[in-house]
């Protein structure tokens, strides 16, 4: 029974539980237009990005939590979307949020989470803590919130150490490609013709050769090499260096013919036939195969590629008549650079059918490499050696479930998630983040290598929330039952640089929604 309110000469700010097509929307605009307002602003927490760009020319700002791509309705965008009732939102404003409660005496959420936080030097959680974390898991991934940070890198290969030397880890899988990281494998194995472990890297030629070509790896790789060593006298279980990335089609052809070669000269004429098909793409760029291929500009070779796959896997028995390891593992080698061709064929095809399907498909690649691989080491073990243990070093947005964040609702899929779903409690998900500082990254694909000045993190952030602890560098669980669940368990963005940074667009091209005590078990703040 209350008359309209005058909002002439003030700010007007519309909000909804979200758009479709903003019919609604637009009448309300139109209307209010008429009573001259100073300005019109939208707010809403869901919605088309077509929709927010026909507003954004109507009105003087929108402001939309979320763009779901596709956009099936405002109730899929929602984790939750129970109906709320009057007398829940009464009682909601009527009692301080614990965001600003300190003045009501209250902890804030950052002071929630220094309470847990336990010291991190250098990014390197106590020994107690981590064999808590980790206990008898038999995958633990560990990720990074940028490729091109130090920090993370020496962090990261810190507790790998310690993982190998204390729990008994015998194989590190990178978010790198199978024949280079293979070549790795070889020197820390001591085999191979690399003499060093700066020679061991070279095969990391493909943009961007920084992720793996850097001092922090070339150090961590030397120092396998020489644990290995250790183990052959007394007796322990060696632990190698995998790949688990999909790019390497062309070089992976080459590897399967070269082992055919050694094992099956007629096989190997076979497969070169077969492969031949990839031959009036341009040169070694899967991308123009994918795009021709999927646009009808050249033939695909799919059968070509599956038809190989299942030949090497029907012979796989003739080829093992050498007895003994080594031959049983450059079996395993040819059969996943065999795999990794059928699997980047599709990739480079679906790439062009949108993201979340190329993106789904380099993960589920990823995930099966890690079960074929844990499956190979456990059939090599000998009496008493145990089951195999691997870390996984990959991006946060790889290692982080993508149940607990926006892309979820895309129907996107994260290597963490499906270790989660296949591996239950024996897998765990450690997640990194920093405030600011500065990172080694491109402003586009294929471009040069730069240092870049990391902005500080937005506001409403996971990064935000863990530098007002004020500690430099910490390690937080997030485990139910934590006294910071409360905090951790509220949905904030989170921000995440892959080989790419653009800090002018930073909000759009780096950060997304998470709730970060379901996205990972831990994380390390190193501010």
């Amino acid at each position: 029974d209350r008359p309209p309110l005058n909002v002439t000469g003030k700010t007007v700010i519309l909000v909804d539980d979200g758009l479709a097509t903003g019919s609604s929307m637009m009448a309300a605009v139109q209307a209010l237009q008429e009573s001259q307002p100073a300005g019109i602003v939208i707010a809403v927490p869901a919605a088309p990005e077509s929709t927010c760009r026909e507003f954004a020319g109507i009105v003087d700002d929108v402001v939309c939590a979320s763009m779901p791509t596709p956009f099936l309705a405002v109730g899929e965008s929602f984790w939750d979307f129970t109906q709320v009732a009057d007398d829940e939102v009464r009682e909601l404003l009527s009692t301080p949020t614990t965001e600003a409660s300190p003045e009501a005496g209250r902890p804030s959420p950052a002071d929630l989470v220094a309470g847990v936080a336990i010291d991190a030097p250098g990014g390197v959680p106590p020994a107690e803590v981590l064999d808590d974390l980790i206990g008898d898991a038999r995958v633990v991934l560990i990720g990074e919130s940028s490729h091109g940070t130090h920090e993370f890198y020496d962090a990261r290969a810190e507790i790998t150490k310690w993982l190998i030397e204390n729990k008994g880890f015998n194989a590190v899988a990178a978010e790198a490609d199978w024949p280079d990281a293979y070549r790795v494998n070889r020197y820390v194995r001591g085999l191979g013709e690399d003499s060093t472990a700066e020679d061991a890297l070279r095969g990391f030629q493909r943009f961007p050769a920084w992720m793996w070509r850097n001092t922090v790896v070339r150090d961590f790789v030397g120092w396998l090499r020489w644990h290995n060593g250790r183990c052959a006298t007394d007796g322990r279980r060696p632990t190698g260096f995998y790949g688990l990335d999909l790019y390497s089609l062309h070089r992976s052809m080459q590897e399967v013919v070269g082992y055919l070669d050694t094992v099956d000269p007629a096989a190997a004429a076979r497969a070169r036939a077969r492969y031949a098909c990839f031959d009036h793409s341009a040169g070694d760029d899967g991308q123009a195969y994918g795009y021709a291929a999927a646009f009808g500009a050249g033939q695909s070779c799919e059968r070509e590629a599956v038809e190989q796959l299942m030949e090497l896997q029907r012979n796989a028995m003739q080829y093992l008549r050498h007895d003994g390891e080594p031959a049983h593992d450059e079996l395993f080698y040819a059969q996943q650079n065999a795999l990794t061709v059928r699997n980047a064929e599709a990739y480079y095809r679906g790439m062009f059918a949108g993201r979340v399907t190329s993106w789904n498909m380099r993960d589920k690649h990823m995930a099966q490499t890690l079960t074929a691989l844990l499956d190979h080491l456990d059939d090599g073990a000998r009496p008493g050696q145990g089951p195999a243990r691997i870390v996984v070093w990959a991006h946060n947005s790889h290692v982080g479930d993508a149940r607990a964040t926006e892309v979820s609702a895309d129907g996107q899929l994260t290597v963490g998630q499906l270790a989660r779903e296949h591996y239950g409690d024996a897998c765990r998900l450690i997640g990194f983040s920093t405030y600011a500082g500065t990172v080694t990254a491109a402003s586009d694909w294929g471009g040069v290598a730069e240092c870049k000045s990391v902005r500080p993190a937005l506001p409403g952030s996971i990064e935000e929330l863990l530098h007002e602890t004020g500690k430099p560098a910490f390690y937080v669980p997030m485990h139910e039952g934590s006294p910071a669940s409360a905090a951790l368990e509220v949905v904030r963005i989170g921000r995440a640089i892959g080989v790419i940074y653009l800090p002018q667009t930073e909000r759009q091209s780096h950060y997304f929604h998470v709730r970060p005590s379901d996205q990972f078990d831990a994380m390390i703040h190193i501010d």
